[in-house]
């Protein structure tokens, strides 16, 4: 097996594929023609990826059977092109949640005491503490969550902990989960702006996300409010948020933005650099060590599975929204056994698991799995997952169209 490491990845990371019996090739600082040429020179099955780009020539004219992104999003990958040719595309989610919510974190507390405006005034000689006073501060306030995936998962005991309220808009949670997760739920995006004092996005970039947050968002979202962007730039129409900075006070804090440079380092020169009450950050929320050595772990662990098995964990390219026509939910006891009984009943029920998240509550001894599935399960099966002792209780949802 040969892997082809056109990034920069944690030397734990490396050491792992070489252990696997794997021939590593690590050029890191590959490029647009220098990786086109490398892959189509070599006789790499594997490529691995963090930010690097890579494009439907690329994929075409390589001899790869698998694709991994070392992270979670993976729209620098051209997957219709990797679909077309039967290449598996494969990401690491979740590893970087926590660095994320702490980022997350660190642009909200930013915005409220405006951070970076204080820091650079001191150091420009200019000492006002009668502007930067005024702060609104945190406790008591209300925290949108957009999503709520596993860095939103992480948000949450967070926002507890500085005293937040906490609501959230997904199109995937029910009454049922929201209330066991401690939180409130909006049904719309919009809702969700007009109750929240701070908005935090955590979604990945797909079809039906691009552009998701535009004017009619920030026209209902509260004067004076934050606004926190760590997922993609294509998630949120810059200029509607740039209009309600100016006309509606809203102090922004942004991870990602249109434009932002591809290099790992050089000039910046767009309309944020100047822009009052935005502070952007150097799209770093998954950048740190902790964060990185996950990554590094987990893509391991894909490679293992694929020498091992055959099978591609975290696959992304398989169609599964379009597949997938109800939801399982089922809150468990988090114990080892649960979920494979799970599995196990509708493996017999003839059901296909398209996607599969278990929130594990408080405390680490309650959760709750969602399993998006191609058929409505019968009600016997619904009875033989209840039959488990460690399961309270199992529900189906038909998912909307």
């Amino acid at each position: 097996m040969n892997i082809l490491v056109a990034d920069k990845f944690e030397k734990s990371g490396l050491d792992g594929l070489k252990a696997l019996g794997a021939e590593v090739l690590y050029e890191p600082d590959l490029k647009d023609e220098k990786l086109a040429g490398r892959l189509s020179e070599t006789m790499a099955d594997i490529l691995i990826v963090r930010g690097t780009k890579v494009s439907a020539p690329m994929i075409e004219n390589s001899h790869l059977s698998v694709i991994i992104r070392a992270g979670a999003g993976y729209n620098t990958i051209d997957v219709a092109a990797a679909s077309r040719c039967g290449i598996l595309v494969s990401n690491c989610p979740g590893k970087n949640s926590q660095a994320v919510a702490e980022l997350a974190f660190g642009l909200i507390l930013s915005c409220d005491r405006h951070i970076p405006d204080n820091a650079s005034d001191l150091k420009a000689g200019h000492w006002n503490k009668k502007k930067y006073s005024a702060a609104k501060g945190l406790y008591g306030r209300t925290l949108g969550l957009i999503g709520m995936g596993k860095i939103s998962q992480e948000m949450i005991p967070r926002a507890r902990a500085f005293g937040m309220n906490v609501i959230a808009y997904s199109r995937w949670m029910t009454p049922d989960i929201a209330a066991a997760l401690g939180i409130g739920r909006a049904s719309t995006v919009e809702d969700l702006a007009r109750m929240s004092d701070i908005v935090s996005i955590h979604v990945s970039l797909t079809p039906d996300t691009k552009g998701m947050i535009g004017s009619e968002f920030f026209n209902t979202l509260k004067p004076g409010a934050i606004f926190v962007n760590t997922s993609r730039a294509e998630v949120v129409d810059q200029a509607a948020l740039l209009t309600v900075v100016k006309e509606k006070g809203v102090v922004a804090g942004l991870d990602v933005f249109e434009g932002e440079p591809s290099v790992g380092e050089g000039p910046y020169e767009g309309e944020l650099q100047s822009a009052s009450n935005v502070y952007c950050t150097h799209h770093i929320g998954a950048s740190t060590e902790q964060a990185q050595e996950a990554i590094a772990a987990e893509t391991v662990r894909i490679v293992r599975e694929y020498k091992l098995t055959g099978m591609v964990p975290n696959v992304v390219n398989i169609g599964k929204a379009e597949v997938a026509t109800h939801l399982l939910v089922v809150r468990h006891l988090d114990k080892v056994g649960v979920l494979a009984h799970i599995l196990a009943v509708l493996k017999d029920e003839g059901a296909s698991v398209q996607e599969m998240e278990n929130i594990v509550l408080g405390g680490a001894k309650a959760a709750i799995a969602q399993i998006t599935i191609d058929k409505e399960p019968s009600d016997e099966a619904l009875k033989l997952i209840k039959l488990n002792p460690n399961v309270f209780d199992a529900s189906c949802f038909e998912i909307a169209k």
